[in-house]
C-alpha cells in the first residue's frame, strides 16, 4: 500500500513539474485545495492509464519500437498523458492538455521527472 502511494506522488510531483513548465497543459481550480485534490485525482488517473493501457498499446506498436530503437515510447507516453486529459475531462477534472506537442513535451518531461523521484522515495511494501 505504502508503494502505491509513493508513485501516486510521484507521478503527481511529475505532473506539477510538467504543468509549470509546459504552457499548454493547464490545471485550473478556485483555490490551492481544490487544485492539489485535482493533481492527486489525475496522477491516480494517469497510474491507472499507465497500468492497463500502456502495456497494450507497446505490445501493439512493438514493431516501431525496435524500428526505431525504442524512441517510440515517447510517442506512447504522449498518447498516454493525452488519454489522461479525456479521461480528466470526462470525470470533471480541471486538468487539460491542448495538443500533441504539449503532450510529447510533457511526456517527456514526467518520464524524466518520474524516474528522479522513483530513484529518490522509498520503494518497500
Amino acid at each position: 500500500m505504502m508503494n502505491f502511494v509513493v508513485k501516486t506522488l510521484a507521478n503527481a510531483g511529475a505532473l506539477l513539474v510538467a504543468i509549470w513548465l509546459v504552457g499548454n497543459i493547464t490545471l485550473t481550480g478556485d483555490d490551492t485545495g481544490h487544485k492539489a485534490l485535482t493533481l492527486i485525482l489525475v496522477a491516480l488517473v494517469f497510474g491507472v492509464v499507465n497500468w492497463l493501457v500502456k502495456p497494450l498499446v507497446k505490445l501493439l506498436s512493438l514493431p516501431l519500437l525496435v524500428l526505431t530503437l525504442g524512441l517510440f515510447t515517447l510517442v506512447v507516453n504522449a498518447l498516454m498523458l493525452l488519454l489522461t486529459s479525456w479521461i480528466s475531462g470526462r470525470l470533471d477534472l480541471d486538468f487539460h492538455v491542448e495538443g500533441f506537442w504539449a503532450a510529447f513535451l510533457g511526456g517527456l518531461i514526467i518520464s524524466i521527472v518520474s524516474w528522479a523521484l522513483n530513484m529518490v522515495l522509498p520503494d518497500n511494501d
